[in-house]
């Protein structure tokens, strides 16, 4: 059973959220809707916003989005993947996420570029410099026009690739504003590996101090036993705040990753150690990205893979949330937690995971505005291969309710 529909959010009856169908048009002006805000299993306020699904029109598999606020032009960088196999590309919008340009392959080289592979970690270290991560290292000195790369990743301390996908904290100097160092977190398995009933993910960090050249000998930390995607965040405190990616429970071995969860981590000596992961959600959301507000609230988003309910037909639903700190991410509201995008699967059985969002990128602009890009497969039909496409990029430009 399968079929395919756009949903944007509306309350229906008590704590139920469903959708109207809308249609989007690439570099079409915002379309208006409404932003959750829950109290538990109730919906609390609603809050206007807009949208848009900046790939409609691509009709091709566009995976995976990250987007970076570059201020001195005011222009968003994007950092996509496309195709299969995936490759990385970019795009930019000039008037803050509203019109899109065309998508441009991250190497001049189309060989290198198809063989590059997924594209994670897109960071913007100021001064037109940025970097990300598409099977090996890549570098641009001119606000993504062009790129240096693919350089190589050294591997973990363990003996195992470095995997890294979410982008690296750029530390910088409280007084001036001048980049200190960057923090790079990564992981692999260990224990017996992938699939092993015995096998884990374990997190890494590593330091630079030559705007990610070289890098120090990473620390395998041991509370991150089981821990995969960290995202870090500098708290207005100074501590630094790690939203981590948990590894499935054991009861769920043998599932789709949906089911691994998300934690926080906090350390209070710049990186040296940290607590134990405090885990908000035993499963079904993860791919966090942390944001500091201007009151010194710490803004996270996430996808939502597994725990709304089945919508009226049977089919699996999907989405996007945001949940605040008021304590430099030693706690977290959750019962009040603001659901800025959801919507129904278009199947059921082995592959009704196909339409589910698999990415949370959130920046902060100017104008207080806040804009979360998310990639979701709700159009998602076997391709001639058998494959999950089309894939979308989603994008909610929205403000926070104040509290």
């Amino acid at each position: 059973m399968n079929r395919c529909r756009l949903h944007t959010i509306r309350r229906v009856g008590f704590a139920l959220l469903g959708a109207i169908t809308m249609t989007s048009v690439c570099g079409a002006d915002w379309q208006a809707t409404k932003i959750l805000q829950m109290d538990g299993p109730s919906v609390a306020a609603e809050s206007p916003a807009q949208w848009q699904i900046v790939t409609e029109t691509w009709n091709r598999v566009v995976a995976v989005p990250y987007i970076a606020y570059l201020p001195e032009k005011d222009r968003i960088c994007m950092l996509v993947s496309c195709d299969y196999p995936h490759q990385p590309m970019v795009l930019f919008s000039d008037d803050r996420g509203a019109t899109w340009g065309e998508p441009r392959p991250v190497s001049s080289d189309a060989t290198v570029n198809a063989s590059a592979g997924l594209g994670t970690a897109l960071t913007y270290l100021g001064g037109g410099r940025l970097m990300l991560i598409a099977g090996g290292r890549w570098f641009s000195e001119d606000y993504g026009a062009t790129w240096e790369g693919p350089l190589p990743v050294a591997p973990a301390s363990n003996g195992q690739p470095w995997y890294t996908w979410d982008p690296i904290l750029v530390d910088r100097e409280p007084a001036t504003g001048e980049v200190k160092r960057l923090i790079e977190t990564g992981y692999n398995w260990e224990g017996g590996g992938h699939g092993s009933p015995t096998g884990y993910e374990q997190a890494f960090i590593r330091f630079s101090t030559d705007g990610g050249r070289t890098w120090s000998e990473d620390t395998r930390v041991p509370q991150w036993h089981g821990v995969s995607e960290v995202a870090l965040l500098r708290a207005q405190n100074g501590e630094l705040v790690a939203a981590c990616r948990t590894d499935m429970a054991r009861q769920y071995l043998g599932n789709i990753d949906h089911y691994e969860g998300l934690g926080i981590s906090r350390s209070k000596d710049d990186g040296k150690t940290w607590s134990q992961v405090d885990r908000l959600y035993d499963y079904g959301r993860h791919h966090p990205c942390l944001v500091l507000l201007p009151d010194d609230k710490i803004l996270m988003t996430y996808v939502v893979r597994l725990g709304y309910p089945r919508d009226a037909e049977g089919f699996p639903q999907f989405g996007i949330e945001a949940v605040i700190s008021r304590d430099h991410g030693a706690s977290w509201d959750l019962p009040h937690r603001f659901v800025l995008a959801k919507w129904s699967g278009n199947r059921t059985g082995a592959n009704e995971w196909w339409p589910s969002s698999q990415a949370s990128s959130t920046v902060l602009l100017p104008d207080g505005y806040i804009l979360t890009a998310f990639g979701t497969g709700y159009r998602s039909q076997p391709n001639a291969k058998g494959q999950s496409a089309p894939r979308d990029v989603g994008l909610v430009r929205w403000l926070l309710n104040s509290d």
